[in-house]
């Protein structure tokens, strides 16, 4: 494993990449309802706009708005100021609208790339980490530490495993009750906070069932949930050859890498003597959460290029760096090796993300953050392309049809 590749992708796997064709069903109740919300916004979406940079616009007020929250309560015990949580709901919620309409906005300007997928899947597996970590301090679940720990990181592993599925049966597929209702609860969760205050969640009903629990109680749910569905998909087998993912490799690999992050957080927590996640649980989750991510990342890669994933990556360093010290008695304090950790795999994601884009960009011709002046000057289709950029239900084949009306009578209107 070298640390450092000229290219990450060769040639055949950029070559599979191009063909990818974006494969999804949605069942999703709440899509349906904020359709005419989105297809407005959209609308009022400057057609020079890159829908990449729609998408990393919104993750970047997520995370500046869940660190504005971390700030103030960096142990998920302390009462963050209510308007901090108002701000994370806005945040929250600007970051799930942009995220909706980039896909609408690249089908508007005619500049659909297997890219557009794989950053808007890559920005989802970063804003998962600080949306759970955001409830989980609006709710200061900080006081039930190993609560808080299954609560982040069952949300990462529930985007996981949706990704896995997908590397499995070649579609991405959405329940009923899915991503977009998670993040209006989370919403709802920090509007609570911020009306009636954190301390709200500490309520007792039932004989000393705290309101709290309940987030931890959905997180319980959505496990079993999204195992059942991934366990289906695994008895019944993948669509490559004798039933294996879409890359030809066993349909069982993908729980390797991940437990290589998982695994590790727990054992480090668990065995610290400084007790570095109890006092330091926000920077303790953003530092595996990035691991996390970047496993993520690579899971999409390899099923939008057709390739075996990789076990070991340099990003488990950081976690390593943390084995090794408690290993050797904590030669040094636990705290400013969590530090190292953070920017280490901070800086590993953002180089591995950087570099993909980059190599894609130049094999299929485009830019990054920016539409190509073909593209800009594309008119707007009123009809669905001959070859659709991904297969959905009826349902979202009606939202795509509520999608494109709306921007032509804008247009015409204007």
């Amino acid at each position: 494993m070298q640390f450092y590749k000229e290219r990450i992708l060769n040639a055949a796997q950029l070559k599979r990449l191009s063909e990818h064709k974006y494969s999804c069903t949605s069942a999703s109740i709440l899509d349906a309802w904020l359709q005419p919300w989105w297809c407005w916004l959209v609308s009022k979406t400057p057609l020079w706009l890159a829908p990449n940079l729609i998408t990393i616009l919104g993750l970047i007020v997520n995370i500046v708005t869940t660190l504005i929250l971390v700030w103030y309560s960096p142990d998920a015990r302390q009462d963050p100021p209510r308007w901090s949580c108002a701000l994370c709901a806005l945040g929250v919620f600007i970051y799930q609208s942009l995220d909706a309409i980039d896909g609408k906005q690249a089908r508007r300007t005619g500049s659909q790339s297997p890219l557009g997928e794989l950053f808007d899947h890559g920005c989802d597996s970063i804003s998962t980490v600080f949306i759970a970590l955001g409830a989980c301090i609006a709710v200061k679940l900080g006081e039930y530490p190993t609560w808080m720990f299954f609560q982040c990181f069952s949300a990462m592993t529930l985007f996981y495993c949706a990704h896995w599925q997908a590397y499995v049966t070649g579609t991405l597929k959405m329940g009923r009750i899915d991503v977009t209702e998670a993040q209006y609860s989370i919403m709802g969760i920090h509007l609570v906070s911020a009306i009636l205050g954190p301390s709200f969640w500490a309520t007792q009903v039932g004989g000393g069932f705290e309101l709290r629990y309940s987030l931890a109680l959905v997180a319980v749910a959505g496990v079993f949930i999204t195992g059942g569905a991934l366990s289906a998909a695994i008895v019944t087998g993948g669509v490559g050859k004798n039933g294996s993912t879409v890359a030809g490799t066993s349909i069982l690999s993908p729980v390797i890498p991940f437990s290589l992050v998982v695994v590790p957080a727990f054992i480090i927590f668990q065995k610290s003597e400084s007790n570095v996640y109890q006092h330091h649980p926000s920077l303790y989750i953003m530092a595996f959460g990035m691991v996390a991510a970047k496993v993520t990342n690579r899971l999409v890669v390899a099923h939008m290029t057709k390739s075996e994933m990789d076990y070991y990556d340099w990003s488990l360093l950081g976690p390593a760096m943390l084995f090794l010290n408690q290993y050797f008695n904590n030669a040094l304090p636990e705290y400013y090796v969590l530090w190292l950790c953070t920017l280490w795999v901070c800086s590993d994601l953002i180089r591995y993300c950087g570099q993909i884009c980059l190599e894609i960009c130049d094999h299929l011709k485009i830019q990054l953050f920016r539409i190509s002046p073909l593209a800009s000057e594309r008119p707007e289709r009123a009809e669905r392309p001959e070859r659709p950029d991904r297969n959905v239900t009826s349902e979202s084949e009606r939202s795509d049809a509520e999608d494109t009306q709306p921007l032509i009578n804008e247009n015409s209107i204007s």
